[in-house]
């Protein structure tokens, strides 16, 4: 009885990593074994850790894929959420994240796991999130490299958001820093959370009102920030549409602006 307490006990302290993995019909990804990736390389950490395995209400065989492996990885925990886009996704994720920091990163592993060593020192630092910069953008189509150019001058223009990189799927934070940010989002908002029982969340797909809302709240709040160059190599995924999505880029920028002309942002 004391060996299983003794064990409960260990399971229950609290990690220094959370890593958040949202999911979306993967069954591709999951078969190529990204999610062993993942484990490979953090069981060779000497830093405790968590994985949170976050189903966006996929309408293939996502779910039960994550919960067998999950199964198998006392580790990995996975959260069963309706559909309502990564961005309330990676939310859920983060509120239920038990470490000291907490990373977000894409199930296809573009940006590897094992690019989080260059994450761990700046909070070392004294920053409260880091951020992931694409360098190059290998692999990814020209049209594509114009239109993150094009956004990025836009972005500085109406946010001042001195950044080069605000939309690569790989954040840290530290837990307080997140829970002070989620707390504040308009376009994407907690629901459940502990914080508003009222929120509701926005926008089912990927936009990129998600991290420009993140961002810009950190900056309001004085929080340091550290941009990291990152590998990061290109994945082609049939969700990502030019069109839409610059124009999906192009409203939310113009939604965080407002949001922030009418004070909505408060500290």
């Amino acid at each position: 009885w004391g060996d299983n307490r003794a064990k409960k006990d260990a399971t229950m302290k609290r990690p220094y990593l959370s890593v958040v993995i949202p999911a979306y019909n993967e069954v591709k990804s999951l078969q190529k074994g990204v999610l062993n990736e993942v484990f490979d390389y953090l069981s060779e950490q000497k830093f405790t850790w968590e994985v949170l395995l976050v189903d966006d209400g996929s309408t293939d065989s996502t779910l039960r894929l994550l919960k067998n492996f999950a199964a198998k990885h006392q580790e990995f925990r996975v959260l069963a959420e309706p559909h309502r886009g990564k961005g309330g996704t990676v939310i859920a994720g983060v509120l239920k994240a038990r470490g000291e920091l907490v990373l977000f990163a894409d199930m296809d592993q573009a940006t590897p796991i094992s690019e989080v060593e260059k994450f761990l020192p700046k909070f070392n630092e004294g920053y409260d999130i880091v951020i992931a910069s694409r360098a190059g953008r290998e692999g990814a189509p020209l049209v594509r490299k114009l239109m993150a150019y094009g956004f990025a001058v836009l972005r500085t223009l109406v946010l001042r958001l001195p950044y080069r990189d605000t939309q690569c799927g790989f954040k840290a934070f530290r837990k307080e820093a997140a829970q002070k940010i989620f707390k504040r989002m308009k376009i994407f908002t907690p629901i459940k959370s502990g914080f508003n029982e009222k929120h509701v969340s926005k926008g089912a797909g990927v936009t990129a009102g998600f991290d420009l809302e993140i961002l810009y709240i950190a900056r309001k709040l004085k929080l340091k920030v550290a941009e990291v160059k990152v590998d990061w190599h290109h994945k082609e995924s049939e969700r990502i549409n030019p069109l839409r999505d610059s124009w999906e880029g192009l409203r939310d920028l113009i939604r965080v602006r407002v949001n922030a002309l009418l004070g909505r942002y408060r500290l």
